[in-house]
């Protein structure tokens, strides 16, 4: 799919089993621009990441413009110097962060923890994706032990997996988590009216 052609498609949908359709069929379906006639070795970067948090290789899939070829917000094309978006989705995975923010949770309010305005702001945006089934890693709280040592590991294993080491090539790897494919489904079909707007727009 071209961008033209992707901007097309979007311009003309009109309800939201058409928005289904297609992020279903373009967001999580077929092989990524950057594994282009390399279907293969797809397979063994979506199982390299699956095997590192034990789970299934078909819940990785890379998404944005190492997908498309282009950004499909900002419409840049896909170059060395972009990163690799990963997409992780795994309930128990995603489970066990939400008991970790619980607690953090529980512990902001016997004021046991307590947030300055910056933590507070970064936090509140943090909670903004979490509650839509998206746990962002790179916006985790950092004031725990746990929590910094939990994005630490995050980190460190996709900067093993990053400039040439591992099938994707001499790119950036970047990752998040969602619950379940449902919500991320959910969040990317919520962007396409933002898209829609955008092209509107021009």
């Amino acid at each position: 799919m071209t961008k033209e052609e992707y901007q097309a498609e979007i311009t003309n949908l009109k309800s939201e089993d058409d928005k289904k359709i297609f992020t279903q069929k373009n967001y999580f379906h077929g092989i990524p621009t950057v594994f282009d006639t390399r279907e293969n070795q797809y397979y063994y970067f979506r199982k390299r990441i699956a095997d590192n948090f034990d789970i299934e290789f078909y819940e990785v899939l890379i998404v944005g413009s190492s997908k498309f070829g282009f950004s499909p917000y900002k419409f840049t094309d896909f170059s060395l110097d972009s990163d690799i978006d990963v997409v992780i989705f795994n309930e128990r995975l995603f489970d066990e962060y939400f008991e970790l923010i619980s607690e953090y949770q529980y512990l902001i309010k016997k004021q046991i923890i307590r947030l300055n305005s910056k933590q507070l702001k970064e936090y509140s945006r943090f909670i903004k994706y979490f509650i839509r089934g998206w746990m962002r890693p790179d916006l985790l709280p950092q004031n725990t032990n746990d929590f910094k040592e939990l994005k630490q590991d995050w980190d460190d294993f996709f900067k093993s997996i990053s400039h040439s080491k591992s099938e994707v090539g001499n790119y950036i790897v970047k990752a998040g988590l969602f619950k379940n494919q449902k919500y991320a489904e959910k969040y990317y079909r919520s962007s396409i009216d933002d898209i829609s707007k955008k092209l509107k727009s021009l």
